[in-house]
């Protein structure tokens, strides 16, 4: 399906190409307007490798929730100075709103795979980078 293609029925997606995004988890869009066509929604697997984690950033315009499938412990840091760490484990979800600075950081010796789900259609159109806070989350 071409990016602004209309659909005119439902469909079953194969998924796109696996990639490395912005912030620096890596990407598998199982719905996004490349997909199929998507207006306003990306759905699609995150992967963090074992030790890795994002670069500091927040979604101008976007909320992201997340479900962690699998992996050990990821620790969430999230606010203006990523003060708020939280940790969590497969069976969790994740929610981080629009505009808030946020870095994930898998302390698991195994790849931490997530569902996640934007309100946007390519899961990279507002990405903002905060290279200022990198430094703040070991």
């Amino acid at each position: 399906m071409a990016r602004g293609e209309e659909l005119k029925f439902g469909c079953v997606v194969r998924g796109g190409a696996s990639y490395v995004s912005k912030q620096g988890s890596v990407y598998a869009p199982g719905v996004s307007a490349e997909t199929a066509g998507s207006k306003v929604v990306f759905l699609g697997i995150v992967t963090l490798p074992p030790g890795g984690r994002t670069s500091a950033h927040y979604h101008e315009y976007h909320e992201s929730a997340f479900y962690f499938m699998s992996g050990e412990e990821v620790e969430l840091c999230t606010g203006e100075q990523l003060e708020h760490q939280e940790r969590a484990c497969p069976g969790d979800y994740l929610f981080i709103p629009a505009k808030v600075p946020h870095v994930a950081v898998n302390r698991g010796n195994t790849p931490a795979v997530f569902v996640g789900v934007r309100n946007e259609p390519t899961a990279q159109e507002s990405v903002v980078m905060l290279p200022e806070l990198d430094a703040l989350v070991p």
